[in-house]
């Protein structure tokens, strides 16, 4: 038997070469988004997992390998080169089956799949948007401060849904500054900083920004790629500054009231932290009624933190529209909106959102600058504790 097998391994030697079968583009985008699938679990020893702690690439081969699993003509044309049994779920990735898409919704999914030799690298054939798209995806990374900049992605989402503010297509004049808020690839981003001016390798003037997603992610690019990758994606939005209509009028219009009160309440909670800070915290609102009748049962209600409150400051105004001097407030100070969890009569959890850290006197500076307009040209600092010129 020996013999025999050494002569046909000599055979073999002057054997002609199989032909190599030629495979459409789609067939060969398919088998590239599979080898990189290949490659990830002989580095890893496992399947792909979804999950938010995941890495984008394994979450994305995660997704893939459930729709090539889930699609015959991809299930025929992979089985040969499965030899990890990644196809009949030898290697599980524990996670729930996503939606069975249809060809199309598939190969969309793996048109960027060349087959890369490393996993931790997104290359892509298509045009150099899409290879810019990949770079940026890559360069992101955890926004460890988050928690400051949810509380604007929640008010800029509160401002699109009462009218407050626009969505309007990005624009020709490009411009990208701080305190913007755009829509990239249906995200929204926010521009936190833009670093010192300098030459870039063309020759023309460049910017460093941090950019964060409200995915809770950021990325630090520069300015010439984000507006790139804002003109280039055709659903892209510029989000506008606020339009809140007159505050203050000689005539009433709707949602008007001939007399308001804004009223700062301190609350009287024994919670460690609440009381450690007593004198900062405050909860700002607007009513056309009696402040008293307003706060008449705070001790049950979860928005005032489920204590007696005391009121230490009001402003009598006249011809107000509440609701929307009330999102003023509210977004002036989101940087400084108090993060806190309590636990309502029934022991479920609860987040007030309406409590801010913020010093009294701030809030009369506030207050006056409403009235005679100024407030448009600032914003508040947390960390000085101060209204600054924006």
């Amino acid at each position: 038997m020996t013999d025999l097998d050494d002569l046909r391994a000599e055979l073999d030697e002057f054997a002609q070469p199989e032909k190599k079968k030629n495979y459409s583009a789609r067939e060969e985008r398919i088998i590239a988004g599979f080898e990189e699938i290949q490659r990830f679990v002989e580095q890893q020893g496992r399947a792909p997992q979804h999950g938010e702690d995941k890495d984008i690439f394994e979450r994305l081969y995660a997704v893939r390998l459930e729709r090539l699993r889930a699609l015959e003509e991809c299930r025929e044309l992979l089985i040969p080169r499965d030899h990890q049994g990644l196809l009949s779920g030898a290697y599980s990735s524990d996670a729930e089956l996503v939606e069975v898409m249809d060809d199309d919704a598939l190969l969309a999914e793996l048109a960027g799949a060349a087959g890369s030799a490393d996993i931790t690298e997104l290359r892509h054939v298509r045009t150099s948007a899409e290879k810019r798209a990949a770079e940026e995806i890559a360069t992101r990374s955890p926004c460890k401060d988050f928690h400051n900049f949810k509380p604007l992605f929640e008010e800029i989402q509160k401002d699109i849904e009462l009218g407050t503010r626009k969505t309007i297509p990005f624009g020709k004049d490009g411009s990208v500054e701080v305190g913007n808020f755009f829509i990239l690839s249906g995200q929204k981003i926010y521009v936190a900083e833009v670093g010192e001016e300098f030459i870039g390798s063309d020759g023309r003037t460049e910017y460093r920004l941090r950019v964060i997603f409200d995915n809770g992610v950021e990325s630090n690019q520069l300015m010439r790629s984000l507006q790139k990758r804002l003109w280039e994606d055709k659903t892209s939005r510029r989000i506008t500054v606020p339009d809140l209509g007159p505050l203050f009028s000689d005539s009433l219009e709707e949602g008007d009231s001939e007399s308001g009160t804004i009223y700062v309440l301190r609350s009287l909670s024994d919670n460690p932290y609440i009381a450690e800070h007593r004198d900062v915290i405050h909860k700002i609102g607007v009513t056309g009624g009696k402040v008293e009748t307003r706060i008449a049962n705070a001790e049950h209600d979860s928005t005032y933190l489920l204590a007696k409150v005391e009121v230490v400051a009001t402003y009598k105004l006249a011809g107000i529209n509440r609701t929307k001097l009330e999102n003023l407030f509210h977004r002036l100070f989101a940087p400084a909106r108090l993060s806190i969890t309590i636990n309502d009569r029934f022991g479920h959890p609860v987040k007030p959102e309406e409590w801010f850290l913020v010093p009294l006197f701030v809030i009369d500076e506030a207050v006056e600058r409403i009235k005679d307009g100024s407030i448009t040209g600032y914003i508040y600092d947390p960390k000085a504790a101060e209204l600054v010129k924006d």
